[in-house]
């Protein structure tokens, strides 16, 4: 896995211990957190503050104690639509 450039440092941790992070790059709502060795720690559980300099609240995985200080940000699934289905009548 190659990570190019950091996607955020860490600023400081909410009061449900939540990590908030100041953002580098675009990120969505539960794309994959990982850290400098490339293991994913989380994901991104809210993104708020202006859009020239965004902030992120991340979701940490059970056994990640320590948010690490800068976060990378794993590739994004893109959704496809669901298929239709008719009703019952």
């Amino acid at each position: 896995m190659t990570q190019e450039t950091k996607a955020g440092e860490l600023l400081h941790s909410t009061k449900t211990g939540r990590p908030v992070y100041r953002l580098k790059a675009e990120a969505r709502i539960n794309q994959p957190v990982l850290d400098a060795k490339g293991r994913r720690i989380g994901e991104v559980f809210d993104v708020f503050g202006p859009v020239a300099a965004p902030y992120a609240s991340v979701r940490l995985r059970e056994g990640v104690t320590e948010p690490p200080k800068e976060i990378y940000l794993g590739e994004r699934t893109e959704r496809r639509p669901q298929k239709r289905r008719r009703q019952k009548r």
